[in-house]
């Protein structure tokens, strides 16, 4: 299914921010449509196409045929989308065939102020004062901060978000098994537009989702075997 859904994408990608370079060479003009009547499902699950900012996005209907936005769907079908903007080429890779490039993960380095404020956040829960938190990040990611939750803590990234917590908010949504590189089973559910992902870590339910749409599944689930107790 994913290597069938590739081909489209492939056939249907379109590049953005190259007019500058290859105006009058590479590009053409066309008189195109916003097809806002098209809707997307996937595996049972209504979703929506979102660009990194969380804007709804829109296919294009071109004579006849209907394009998508490639990192989007990309995200909905845990495939990983690689640009390299030297050579304007866009590369894209099933999470069965490929685990993302090294040099495209960042160790995070929580500063003193940081880790004070993290722990602060999980000191106002009784019996939940063990601070967890990821310890990688995807390359274009960075930490903003801490936020005690009416049941938990929010650690918010630009891309993602990790909320750690008592409660499984999977509770009573249709899910989807999987389990990641480090053995833990976790799973996949989607309550609202944002798929999530959870699973089980010590006396813990860790939830990590990307509102903005920035990180594949494949990222998300790279992110959750780096969760661990924050020294």
């Amino acid at each position: 299914m994913k290597k069938t859904l590739l081909t489209a994408i492939v056939l249907g990608m379109t590049v953005t921010g190259a007019a500058g370079v290859y105006a009058g060479s590479k590009l053409e003009k066309i008189n195109a449509y916003l097809n806002h009547g098209i809707t997307f499902n996937v595996n049972g699950a209504d979703q929506s196409l979102l660009d990194s900012n969380g804007k709804k996005l829109a296919p294009i209907t071109y004579q006849n045929t209907t394009y998508l936005p490639v990192r989007a769907i990309s995200n909905l079908a845990g495939i990983n989308v690689y640009y390299d903007a030297a050579n304007q080429r866009i590369r894209l890779e099933t999470k069965e065939d490929a685990e993302v490039p090294a040099n495209q993960w960042a160790t995070i380095q929580y500063s003193q102020a940081q880790i004070k404020a993290i722990k602060e956040a999980y000191a106002q829960f009784e019996s939940f004062e063990t601070a967890y938190a990821p310890k990688q990040m995807a390359q274009n990611d960075s930490y903003v901060k801490a936020a005690a939750t009416g049941d938990g803590v929010n650690l918010i990234f630009k891309h993602m978000i990790v909320n750690v917590s008592p409660r499984d908010y999977s509770a009573g949504y249709e899910s989807k098994e999987v389990k990641l590189s480090n053995g833990v089973s976790a799973k996949w559910y989607t309550p609202s537009d944002t798929p999530m992902l959870g699973f089980q870590l010590d006396d813990r339910t860790v939830t990590i989702s990307s509102p903005d749409g920035s990180l594949s599944s494949s990222q998300m689930e790279q992110v959750a075997i780096s969760v661990a107790e924050l020294k």
